[in-house]
């Protein structure tokens, strides 16, 4: 019997575009970079700005001024930062993303099968964040010089934030 050659392979057609040379966890993705993902939580800062801009009749301003005296209303602190828990939390493990990723069609996704995560995981994530920006917002600065654009709450909650192509 004689050997058939292989068929080649058909080029693509026109209309397809380039494959990405850009590093990602799995085919038709790549891993968010820093400045997109900065975009993203100044338009999540944005909303949550906004509502809590409108509910604060309810509860007062944060902070205050008058004369010499500065005041900081702690209850409306607290209930700020419960927003913002909620607010995070529950995007990230109802959608994968937040108000601010949507734009840029972002989500966090698992490290391990790129699923979406849990609430608990979110949590660890929302804590990572706070522990990120304590020394002078370095964790997550760290996203940009990151292999797989992970800030310190990304490797805490082993999350990696992803795009389409």
């Amino acid at each position: 019997m004689t050997e058939q050659p292989a068929p080649e392979s058909a080029p693509p057609p026109a209309w397809a575009p380039p494959p990405s040379s850009r590093p990602g966890p799995m085919a038709g993705y790549h891993y968010a970079g820093f400045w997109v993902r900065f975009l993203a939580i100044l338009l999540d800062a944005i909303v949550l700005g906004v509502i809590a801009g409108a509910l604060t009749p309810l509860w007062g301003p944060q902070f205050t001024y008058s004369g010499n005296t500065f005041s900081v209303n702690a209850g409306a602190n607290a209930i700020s930062t419960l927003l913002g828990l909620v607010y995070f939390i529950g995007f990230w493990s109802w959608r994968g993303q937040t108000v601010g990723m949507m734009p840029f069609n972002m989500q966090v996704v698992s490290v391990a099968d790129g699923t979406k995560i849990d609430p608990v995981r979110g949590l660890l994530r929302y804590v990572g964040i706070i522990i990120s920006v304590i020394p002078l917002f370095l964790g997550l600065i760290w996203a940009a010089f990151d292999g797989r654009k992970q800030g310190w709450h990304d490797k805490i909650a082993a999350t990696v934030v992803i795009r389409p192509n």
